[in-house]
């Protein structure tokens, strides 16, 4: 805490600009129009970041310490804190169906990231865990929370943002057109709604889904979406174990438990439990959205579109090559599991 005080004059003007950034986001979703492209808040800050950013504000020596500040300890605190938004009766509410279709398909996505991307594309193994990430469980938020437990560069988790958005959009966009001709692809439109759930990339995107079907569709979305969110916490455990680069070839790997995926899950349980007064839910989570903000905001404006260019088309084809897996893979897992435990 000493420290931090003596530093405070050296981080609050790159941490003010990256707050600016994350205000302006949350004013600029209310515009209808981009409320019906299912772009979030966090998604907002990230683009804004990226145009100030490239712009050449965050050069300046003096905001570098505040926006590193965001981009890493204040995102590892928004992310704690976004296990307020989960509780574990909703989740069992939904049927055990659920539960093993999202544990299907988050740990598969992520398999399949891998060897889609390391082994044909030959990505960086942490950029393709990083789209996996994206893909499998709740998009840029996944994405932001991965990066510092694979030690991504910041370029890495810049791309795989936009791959992740890019295909979530695509996948938000086909759902209701699916449920317009096919409303009982999979038996009733809660089983419907827990496809997309379980399928479509951001929250953001899931809820914009559902409002365009109908009502059952959209809570079983929801709820469905809500629990692989929750599976982060043991997706970030896996990809510190399995996924981190070794500091040395042919090094032996260690566990590497983050701290903050750990109390994520404590402040879900929290939560469950109702040990979390009401009263609190409303500013905390507020709290939550403009932490990851800043945190979506300092990633922008770390991140030169030179090296996005850098990247070449093989993070795209990884992304497209996820979509579609979503789509017709999950497709399969949803109809399977559901004729088993429906």
């Amino acid at each position: 805490m000493p420290t931090l005080l003596r530093r405070f004059p050296l981080l609050l003007p790159g941490a003010l600009l990256c707050l600016l950034i994350a205000g302006a986001a949350h004013l600029l979703v209310a515009i209808p129009e981009l409320q019906h492209l299912g772009l979030g808040s966090l998604t907002l800050a990230i683009l804004l970041g990226l145009l100030v950013g490239n712009l050449g504000a965050a050069r300046f020596g003096k905001l570098r310490p505040g926006v590193e500040l965001s981009r890493q300890q204040l995102l590892r605190l928004g992310v704690v804190l976004y296990g307020l938004r989960l509780t574990f009766q909703d989740i069992a509410a939904l049927g055990p169906a659920a539960l093993v279709i999202d544990v299907l398909m988050v740990a598969s996505t992520l398999l399949v990231a891998w060897w889609i991307g390391v082994r044909w594309l030959r990505l960086p193994r942490e950029s393709a865990l990083l789209i996996g990430a994206g893909s499998a469980i709740c998009g840029a938020a996944a994405v932001m929370a991965s990066s510092p437990v694979l030690r991504a560069r910041a370029e890495h988790t810049a791309v795989a943002v936009a791959t992740v958005v890019l295909f979530g959009t695509l996948a938000m966009l086909l759902h209701p057109l699916l449920f317009s001709y096919l409303p009982h692809l999979f038996g009733s439109s809660k089983a419907f709604g827990i496809f997309s759930g379980s399928t479509i990339h951001e929250v953001a995107q899931v809820v914009a889904a559902g409002r365009a079907m109908d009502p059952a569709a959209a809570d079983a979305a929801l709820i469905s979406k809500m629990l692989r969110v929750l599976l982060l916490a043991p997706a970030l455990l896996c990809l510190g174990r399995f996924g981190a680069a070794d500091a040395q070839a042919g090094a032996k790997r260690r566990l590497n438990i983050p701290g903050f995926a750990v109390a994520f899950l404590a402040v879900t349980a929290l939560r469950s439990l109702g040990l979390v007064p009401e009263s609190w839910l409303a500013p905390l989570q507020q709290l939550d959205e403009v932490l990851l903000g800043m945190a979506m905001a300092a990633l922008g404006l770390a991140t030169r579109l030179g090296d996005l260019r850098r990247e070449g088309p093989k993070p795209l084809l990884l992304g497209a090559g996820l979509f579609l897996f979503l789509l017709l893979g999950g497709g399969l897992i949803n109809s399977a599991v559901q004729h088993l435990l429906g």
